[in-house]
This record gives structure tokens, C-alpha cells and sequence, in this order.
């Protein structure tokens, strides 16, 4: 199972700072980063994860949610 997260990121540089900072975070929500990608014309970043520990996933994004960090996360499988 893969999670994608949909971050509002004007300043990539700042954004991408504080995402490296929650590495231990997002490790010990049972969370591996596969892919970033930057929008081509808009301040948008899109984060995709490997899901190790669903419920784990989701107390971390309920918890990044409360700080306005994703705005929009999927969950979703290869098929």
C-alpha cells in the first residue's frame, strides 16, 4: 500500500527543510519516502510513500493535518 500526500509548498527549499527534519516522524509512523515531485506551474508538492503500518500512517497524518501540513492525502494500492 502507497500513500500520497499533496503539500501547498510556495517556497520548496523551506518546505523541503522541514520535511527532512521529520524524518524520525515519518520512520516511526511506518512510513518509507518513494518519490517527491514539484508541480511544473503551481507551489505544489506531492510526496509518495510506502505504507508499512497503515494505522500508524494515519495517526501521523491526523497529527500533520492539525499543523496545516498535507492538504490532501490518498491512500492506494498497485492493482
Amino acid at each position: 500500500m502507497q500513500l500520497i500526500l499533496e503539500f501547498a509548498a510556495p517556497d520548496y527549499v523551506v518546505w523541503k527543510a522541514s520535511f527532512d527534519a521529520q524524518f524520525e516522524s515519518i520512520d516511526n509512523a511506518g512510513l518509507s519516502t518513494l518519490q517527491i515531485w514539484r508541480a511544473a506551474d503551481e507551489p505544489k508538492t506531492l510526496v509518495l510513500f510506502e505504507v508499512h503500518n497503515r494505522k500508524n500512517a494515519e495517526g501521523w497524518l491526523a497529527r500533520e493535518r492539525a499543523f496545516a501540513g498535507a492538504a490532501r492525502a490518498t491512500f492506494v494500492e498497485t492493482v
